[in-house]
């Protein structure tokens, strides 16, 4: 089934907590197995029914053009923008105002998930908000001993703690009017945009995924990839249901 819905693919990151790898390869080439993870990514979406692709660039922009091309090896369309100066997290969509005149997807191009699109864009059409954030739940362990006082009186201890939060997975569905929010030419990042949307209290939905979500920029889910088979058969990138 065709989602028929635009996706911009955030790859303008400096992969910083992948150093010294990301370096020479930007975070969306490092390799899963013997594929990059933005390949893999791509091909997720094509399967998932999306043809239209917009991949934002940066740091070593030139190396993800040259890998993926115009996307027509994978039936797909990929456009490309580029940052002279980095933009932030959610800056470069400021590049794209005239072509995302419809709600569109936006993702970190360097996401594992089987989360179903199909149920994502659905949950957020049929809502009355304007940013419906993919989640997951992440756990996060204390390296120290936890204490709870009240008046310098000690009331209650944990050692290292495992903490819980519903996290946001770097995948999102916007309406077009979020684009008015976005300054053009200085970085913004989806922090700043939460932050902007809450304070005018406008409405903002999850989705809560409850399945696989590995964020490559991250050493411990790097690894954990990598013992994943990334194939076309893999149920991690079966097509969504409808």
């Amino acid at each position: 089934m065709e989602v028929q819905m635009k996706a911009v693919v955030q790859c303008g990151g400096r992969g910083t907590r992948l150093r010294p790898h990301t370096s020479i390869l930007p975070k969306p080439l490092m390799p899963i197995g013997a594929r990059p993870v933005l390949e893999l990514v791509l091909k997720w979406l094509r399967r998932n029914g999306i043809g239209e692709v917009f991949v934002t660039t940066g740091y070593l922009g030139h190396l993800i053009r040259s890998v993926c091309g115009d996307g027509s090896q994978w039936n797909m369309q990929i456009t490309y923008t580029q940052e002279l100066e980095p933009l932030g997290t959610i800056g470069p969509l400021s590049l794209l105002r005239e072509q995302l005149n419809e709600p569109f997807l936006v993702l970190n191009g360097d996401v594992l998930t089987d989360l179903n699109l199909n149920q994502l864009i659905h949950n957020h059409r049929k809502s009355d908000a304007n940013i419906t954030i993919g989640t997951s739940v992440r756990s996060t362990k204390m390296d120290f001993g936890v204490i709870d006082e009240i008046d310098g009186r000690v009331t209650g201890f944990r050692e290292k703690p495992e903490l819980t939060n519903l996290v946001s997975m770097g995948i999102y569905c916007m309406n077009p009017v979020v684009l008015e929010r976005i300054p053009s030419g200085v970085p913004f990042g989806f922090d700043d945009l939460m932050f902007q949307m809450l304070e005018e209290e406008a409405r903002v939905n999850v989705f809560k995924h409850t399945g696989l979500w590995l964020d490559i920029g991250r050493v411990e889910d790097f690894l954990k990839a990598q013992d994943i088979a990334w194939d076309e058969q893999s149920s991690a990138f079966a097509t969504a249901a409808a």
